[in-house]
């Protein structure tokens, strides 16, 4: 299944139903043909939503927006005159957080009355639920934050290292942080004793990661393989040497999925191809052989059997694996 939009993809997911797209141009796209107007302006991060039908987009007009198909879009939020710049949301607590400027903010889609707003003294870059949806972390320059989703006045638990962090991420298990950084590299904290994880030697920005084989790996982007981090144990990758699948030195993986439940982990390439692969096994299965322009949307579905792509020139795809 291919097909050839008129805007760049900001995001390719899977609700329950199937791929969905978000666009440039503020539409998002499902794959069974519907399109609905989400935004006026650009579609700038999206998540499935926390009950698994459609999804929810941040945009450049300042709007979170809930997309379905056969259903009219619906404003769950809105911050005047910012962009929605990181979005996530929890099937876990039913919460969406999402971080405009300095502020995280907290809502529940059930209980329009319901927001939390906390402020960093930095702009937040990347938001990420715990796997239990009660707590989220804030990607900021210095380092992450962590706070209680639904509590009002709290201090947050700061999580620092110096450098500017793009992006955050939970461990499946919820014993680790870990962020993306824009002097390419990685940066982590085991929760319990705030013990710093150093993790570097990329020669390229890390823009991309997914925890894959029950939490036990990491995998990102940013090489020109994928760089795969051991999580075992309650150590994590401490002390321990990075692995890498799929290189090639005349490309760059520049973005990776996986699902943690499944040993499958699928990349997007620099150079427009799109491979899977199960780490533990040889050789890699292209789903996308031919090359083009840079793969910039990537998602493997909930149970592992399919792919989602799309390149920076609009044309994009699903793969049944």
């Amino acid at each position: 299944m291919n097909f050839d939009f008129d805007a760049q993809v900001t995001a390719a997911l899977f609700d329950n139903a199937g791929a969905v797209f978000a666009l440039g141009d503020g539409s998002v796209r499902f794959a069974d043909g519907a399109t609905v107007q989400a935004h006026d302006g650009a579609v700038l991060c999206a998540a499935v939503h926390p009950s698994g039908d459609g999804i929810v987009t941040g945009g450049d007009d300042g709007q979170v927006v809930w997309s379905r198909r056969g259903a009219e879009t619906a404003v769950l939020a809105t911050a005047k005159n910012q962009w929605i710049d990181s979005l996530d949301a929890s099937p876990a607590s039913g919460l969406i957080a999402f971080s405009w400027g300095r502020t995280l903010s907290v809502i529940d889609p059930k209980d329009a009355a319901f927001r939390r707003d906390f402020q960093h003294e930095r702009t937040v870059s990347g938001v990420a639920f715990e796997p239990k949806g009660r707590r989220i972390a804030a990607s900021t320059y210095g380092g992450a934050a962590l706070w209680y989703a639904r509590i009002e006045k709290q201090q947050p638990v700061k999580l620092a290292w110096a450098g500017s962090h793009t992006g955050v991420a939970f461990s499946p298990d919820g014993a680790f942080v870990v962020t993306t950084m824009q002097d390419s590299q990685l940066h982590g904290w085991r929760l319990k004793d705030a013990k710093n994880l150093r993790m570097g030697g990329y020669p390229s920005k890390v823009r991309s990661l997914a925890f894959l084989a029950g939490g036990q790996l990491l995998a990102t982007s940013g090489a020109q393989g994928a760089v795969l981090w051991p999580f075992v144990g309650s150590n994590g990758p401490m002390g321990r040497e990075a692995s890498e699948i799929g290189y090639d030195d005349s490309t760059l993986v520049n973005l990776v999925s996986a699902r943690t439940e499944h040993g499958l982990l699928a990349a997007g390439l620099t150079d427009g191809r799109v491979w899977v692969a199960h780490p533990a096994a040889q050789g890699l299965n292209f789903v996308k052989a031919e090359k083009g322009p840079s793969i910039v949307a990537l998602s493997l579905s909930p149970a592992a059997d399919k792919v989602a792509w799309a390149d920076e020139d609009g044309a994009a795809g699903v793969a049944i694996l």
